[in-house]
């Protein structure tokens, strides 16, 4: 199942000043009984401190963290949008589709942190975890998928940090993408930060079988039946199947198209 499809649409950084008041209460509570360091450390606040000084230096520093991915994120789609808009006025034709974008809530990015034990400090977290913020974008033809990987990857202030071929190489369940990541510098009034965003690039049929999979692992809660996960291996091999025929299909077309039109049969 793909991160990206477990993560809601891209949403505004938390607003630092509105706190639930049980979570409040359930935090000061662990303050004093010593079972927040993480926190303290993300604060940067030392033990003894006010429980309410804790919980507003975390927030802001968090809503400032995730400022910055929503800032990538925005760069990123408007790159890949300015692509598809220049490809529709000077080819007449995009090989982008649909672009989607998601920024991980806060509750999924804490899940994260502790499934993967990443140390609670924001270095770690951005050094550790590239899908906080994501791009995904989906192409007609395979072929496709590679020229909007190449194009965004020549772009100079975009650097390639890692590339995951699940179309050459797929999952053993059948799920294909082009992953990258790319780090992009986010301008801010005092000063630059990288900041990793994840890019997927998939076909529609790609893109069909990946969003049927993870609504039938969400029903399931990830204890899906053999039969349907036999089944589903199955669907992913005819998805990909499709994408080789069509894209056949389109080089025969493009190949008619460059010998010119051809006179009616028996003249």
């Amino acid at each position: 199942m793909s991160s990206f499809d477990a993560q809601p649409e891209k949403t505004a950084p938390a607003d630092p000043t509105e706190v639930d008041p049980a979570a409040v209460v359930r935090a000061e509570a662990a303050v004093r009984a010593d079972a927040f360091g993480p926190l303290r450390s993300l604060a940067d606040i030392t033990p003894g401190e006010d429980p309410s000084d804790v919980l507003r230096h975390v927030r802001s520093r968090l809503a400032t963290f995730m400022m910055e991915y929503k800032f990538a994120l925005d760069e990123v789609e408007t790159k890949t949008n300015i692509l598809r808009e220049e490809f529709e006025l000077i080819h007449d034709y995009s090989p982008i589709e649909h672009v989607k974008s998601r920024l991980k809530s806060l509750e999924s990015l804490a899940e994260k942190v502790t499934r993967m034990g990443v140390p609670s400090d924001l270095g770690a977290i951005r050094e550790e975890i590239r899908d906080i913020a994501g791009i995904r974008v989906t192409t007609a033809f395979v072929e496709d998928t590679y020229q909007i990987a190449e194009m965004l990857t020549r772009q100079g202030d975009l650097t390639l940090l890692a590339r995951k071929d699940y179309i050459a190489e797929p999952k053993e369940n059948g799920y294909q993408s082009l992953h990258l990541v790319v780090s992009v510098p986010v301008f801010l009034s005092d000063r630059t930060v990288e900041v990793p965003v994840e890019v997927q690039i998939r076909t529609i049929a790609m893109d069909f079988w990946a969003s049927v999979e993870h609504q039938i692992y969400y029903k399931y809660a990830g204890q899906v039946p053999e039969h349907l996960t036999r089944t589903l291996t199955e669907v992913a091999r005819i998805a990909a199947a499709l994408d080789v025929e069509m894209g056949a299909l389109r080089s025969e077309v493009q190949s008619l198209a460059e010998q010119g039109p051809h006179p009616p049969d028996g003249v």
